[in-house]
């Protein structure tokens, strides 16, 4: 990049902001600055190998690519190759192995008998049938509801608890929407038509995303500490928490974060898959991801393994947020974020955009989606005419 100035300033370097970044820089010849908190590039989908085994670990928890988005799969192709991998989870509970999502192979284990898909359809119909959906008061009631009491609580229940903190007692229903369950034998976790991880890792592709004249990276950044420096007329992509940016001024936003506990072990092979859930309470952790498993092809040490232990908890300020709680509150809380948000493009030129910023769960191939669609909706826009930027928050 030149000594010129950027045309336009992207806060944060994980998907999103890279392909605002990426399409910016290569479609309109414009200069990107890049802004990144963090020591590293790429936000949560970072990847790095660990220094022992040289196993390649997802930092901050597993990362599995799938869509069924022709352009997403176009776009991401340009910068990485895919394996073949398909992602297939299991889960412990009470000393047996199911396999998820709840399957034909799952009834049959956990009834202790071989159902053809219409005899497993009707059980779970009978025992869904103790509580109707549109009177389901809680989560447990909603879950019992679409699957029945038994397979709710061996595979849901523990699980839930967990993952929330709280019992699914005290959850509203709304908390889950569907959950699936597969009438064949057909146990692949993801439906969609593209599936796979990158043959270089996710850190090679998002390097390969900000390899371009146009783009500096700036990392070890905080935004909040330079962009009084930063040239005021010159448009901002934000993909920050949006709570934040306005200085909490509606109040924090709610967030589950994760914790990790990783481990060696002096083995080859720990659990025989990638992902393994644990459905009891007791068990303090949700699930163990054994990263050897996701690149089978790769040649890993035969003798050790790397093991990474996932905790579930409510953030509190200053932690990683992962997923929106999405209470009434902190809808509340984002319909008056959403105002400062469209004001602030009119007056700013910001935008909005990405999980932090949008306050919404995004997996990364609708991080993807959502970015070139700001792009084509609004940042081609606005440099090809001139004139004002849209503020909504982009779906």
């Amino acid at each position: 990049m030149t000594t010129t100035g950027p045309d336009l300033v992207v806060v944060g370097s994980g998907f999103f902001g890279l392909t605002v970044a990426e399409r910016v820089a290569s479609q309109l010849d414009k200069r990107v600055l890049v802004i990144d908190r963090r020591d590293h590039i790429g936000g949560n989908a970072y990847s790095a190998p660990e220094p022992e085994t040289g196993i390649e670990v997802h930092v901050y928890g597993a990362h599995l690519f799938h869509t069924s988005n022709e352009r997403v799969w176009r776009y991401v192709n340009q910068f990485t190759e895919f394996t073949d991998y398909q992602h297939r989870v299991f889960s412990i509970y009470q000393g047996q192995t199911y396999a998820l999502p709840i399957n034909l192979a799952t009834i049959c284990q956990y009834f202790g008998k071989s159902f053809s898909p219409d005899e497993a359809r009707a059980l779970v119909a009978e025992q869904a049938g103790e509580i109707e959906t549109a009177e389901a008061a809680n989560l447990e009631e909603k879950a019992i509801s679409l699957i029945g009491r038994p397979l709710y609580e061996a595979f849901i229940r523990g699980y839930t608890k967990k993952q929330w903190q709280t019992d699914p007692t005290e959850l509203p229903a709304a908390v889950i929407a569907r959950l699936p369950v597969r009438y064949t034998f057909d146990n692949r976790y993801f439906n969609d038509t593209y599936e796979g991880l990158p043959k270089d890792g996710y850190t090679a592709w998002l390097q390969r995303m900000a390899d371009h004249p146009n783009i500096e990276v700036r990392l070890s950044t905080d935004y909040f500490d330079v962009r009084d420096e930063l040239p005021a007329d010159v448009p901002t992509v934000f993909t920050g928490p949006i709570d934040k940016y306005f200085g909490y001024e509606a109040g924090e936003l709610g967030w589950r974060t994760l914790d990790f506990e990783t481990e060696v072990l002096p083995i080859g092979d720990f659990q025989g898959t990638s992902v393994m859930n644990y459905a009891d309470e007791d068990v303090p952790y949700t699930r163990i991801h054994e990263f050897r498993h996701f690149h089978p092809e790769r040649d890993y040490p035969q003798d050790k393994t790397v093991v990474v232990r996932e905790f579930s908890r409510f953030a509190r300020t200053g932690d990683e947020p992962y997923y929106p709680i999405n209470t009434p509150e902190d809808r509340a809380k984002l319909e008056r974020y959403r105002e400062l948000a469209t004001k602030e493009a009119a007056e700013k030129r910001v935008l909005f955009g990405g999980r932090l910023g949008t306050y919404k769960y995004l997996d990364m191939h609708m991080a993807i989606g959502s970015a070139l669609s700001m792009f084509d909706n609004r940042i081609r826009p606005f440099f090809d005419q001139g004139g004002s930027l849209d503020g909504r928050l982009e779906d």
